[in-house]
């Protein structure tokens, strides 16, 4: 079988419409790597089921699905409270409303625990540098 995105089918978004989806931070998380070498998967979108937990990661690289990131920052595990589809390009912001950037790809090195969502982001700060804390709301929105 073959994945449309490796295979360069997949040209457009082909999401006309999806729900926002919503994680509550479980842990904040600290510390930053130069030498990750995440492996972002091709497919641009991953559903997301209640209450599954995800790892949000940052990197200031020009980061897209099938490439590799290295310079990282760690943001939070997130349980998922309202489930949907996230999405490439995928804002990703918090309750105030602040964009901490946007959704990059996908790294499966821990999967099945759970799975490493990476975002792009121009301020490469740790979850604890961002000031999380536990059971702030972070939205994956298409706007």
């Amino acid at each position: 079988m073959t994945d449309p995105y490796a295979a360069g089918m997949v040209k457009n978004d082909p999401y006309a419409k999806k729900a926002t989806v919503v994680g509550r931070v479980v842990a904040v998380l600290r510390g930053k790597m130069d030498n990750r070498n995440l492996s972002l998967i091709s497919p641009w979108s991953r559903a997301l089921r209640n209450g599954e937990i995800h790892e949000l990661i940052l990197t200031d690289e020009q980061a897209a699905p099938g490439k590799n990131v290295n310079k990282i920052a760690y943001l939070a595990f997130v349980e998922i409270i309202n489930p949907g589809v996230i999405v490439f390009k995928d804002k990703v912001r918090l309750a105030s409303g602040k964009c901490i950037g946007t959704l990059a790809g996908f790294d499966e090195t821990h999967m099945p625990n759970h799975q490493n969502i990476v975002i792009a982001t121009d301020q490469l700060l740790s979850g604890e540098e961002m000031n999380l804390n536990l059971n702030d709301l972070i939205y994956f929105t298409r706007d």
